[in-house]
């Protein structure tokens, strides 16, 4: 079910910024009269799944779910019509118009996904708000069990209090902040150090068995006893929360282990808080020093037992054009620092770039509408970044030589665009092979 949930989401999402980004290319070509042939969301390689033409174009769906496009007439592009090139240039064609409405067409598509991710997170503050942990309250430190952390000589109950000398104040700025982070600020051991990260530390993060970073500290709540081990048949319940061993208080999960492993073999005493009531009981230690319990928690959870001051924010209307302005424009500065990153080599960052199973991924198991549009937005800017890049085929390419059309006076060779576009075809897929062979090694 898990499967489904997830790859639903990742198709509708990428169906959605697929067709829009398309339709901004679609529409200012039909308002500046020019002949749209095709309208496709995902590739029609050899045949199409759907086709209707209407008006002149051919709308369709493919089979080769790796993008959309739009085939306008007249234009250089990765369907390299050469035939069509070589007649006389007609009045509806795209290279027959002015280069400024060519420069509108281009930047049409990467215009509709910035548009829509700023229009999402508008909703988003104004439906949902804000929810964030004041990093203040974090008293006893986070856990740290990511070997490249440790490494570094980071544990857990280290608490970080700045980045790059950027005093923290909410828990979710860390994970923003890591990437391209130098230098932390931790204490530990009531004792203030900072930690200088190497180079390379995100292409290490990449390239690592662990995708974790520096994680809440939780109570130890029951998510679900292995019928199999120690205490298969105990009267836990989902939500149990365990607070003392052997009348002596357990605060957060990670202690558990260190406590009840000298104890193998043998039963212990335990608290159990449940529905706001103490209930004693008893558990058993397997042989292994563990009690055969998966733990979990939710916010609920922090905040029922009131670990951490829990910030929640609402926005009205009008505030929610403003904390959405925001969202996108950090969002989009925050995606420029890791595309540098990944553009320098020695910063190994390169190697944590990801393909469709990578996209995958990071929708959740559960159904969320608040998960799904906030990565809807966070890929639509990626979407319109990417297509920025000067990399013939892609808009950007195209937006590169129609500035210099613009500048020059001169219209590039149309070889030369030839050439260009297959050269930049070839650097796309090598880009999009790469990144998915990232996600199986």
């Amino acid at each position: 079910m898990e499967f489904v949930i997830r790859i639903s989401q990742f198709l509708l999402s990428l169906s959605l910024l697929i067709v829009l980004h398309e339709l901004g290319h679609f529409i200012p070509a039909k308002l500046f009269k020019t002949r749209v042939e095709k309208f496709y969301l995902f590739f029609d390689v050899k045949f199409s799944l759907f086709k209707k033409k209407i008006g002149g174009t051919e709308y369709g769906i493919g089979w080769l779910p790796l993008g959309g496009y739009v085939k306008i007439a007249g234009m250089m592009d990765e369907s390299m019509d050469k035939e069509q090139m070589a007649q006389p240039p007609k009045p509806w064609e795209f290279r027959s118009k002015p280069a400024w409405q060519r420069l509108i067409i281009m930047l049409g598509g990467v215009t509709v996904n910035f548009i829509l991710a700023y229009v999402i997170y508008v909703f988003l503050a104004f439906g949902y708000g804000d929810t964030d942990i004041a990093a203040s309250s974090v008293k006893d430190g986070y856990t740290v069990t990511n070997p490249i952390l440790t490494n570094l000589g980071l544990k857990t109950g280290d608490n970080v209090v700045s980045i790059n000398g950027e005093k923290v104040t909410m828990v979710s700025e860390i994970r923003k902040k890591l990437i391209e982070a130098e230098k932390l600020t931790v204490i530990s051991n009531n004792e203030t150090k900072e930690i200088t990260l190497p180079e390379d530390f995100l292409g290490q993060l990449s390239t690592g068995d662990s995708r974790s970073f520096f994680g809440l500290r939780y109570p130890f709540v029951v998510e679900h006893v292995i019928d199999t081990l120690a205490n298969k048949g105990k009267d836990l319940k989902t939500g149990d929360i365990i607070m003392a061993i052997n009348n002596e208080p357990l605060k957060y999960s990670d202690e558990l282990g260190d406590r009840i492993k000298p104890l193998a073999g043998t039963e212990v005493s335990v608290d159990i808080l449940r529905d706001g009531k103490t209930i004693p009981m008893t558990l058993n230690v397997g042989n292994d020093g563990r009690l055969g319990i998966i733990s979990g928690g939710t916010l609920s959870d922090l905040e029922k037992l009131d670990y951490y001051d829990i910030v929640r924010k609402e926005y009205g209307f009008g505030e929610s054009f403003v904390v959405g302005f925001d969202k996108f424009t950090t969002q989009v500065s925050s995606y420029g620092v890791q595309l540098k990153k990944i553009f320098t080599p020695s910063t190994g960052a390169y190697k944590g770039v990801g393909g469709f199973k990578a996209i995958y991924s990071i929708f959740p198991g559960q159904w969320s509408w608040q998960a799904f549009w906030g990565l809807t937005a966070f890929l639509s800017i990626m979407l319109g970044v990417l297509n920025l890049l000067p990399i013939p085929v892609l808009d950007g390419g195209h937006v590169m030589f129609l500035l210099y059309e613009i500048i020059s006076g001169r219209t590039p060779n149309e070889k030369f665009l030839e050439r260009a576009q297959l050269v930049g075809f070839i650097v796309l897929i090598a880009m999009v092979l790469s990144a998915n062979i990232n996600d199986w090694i």
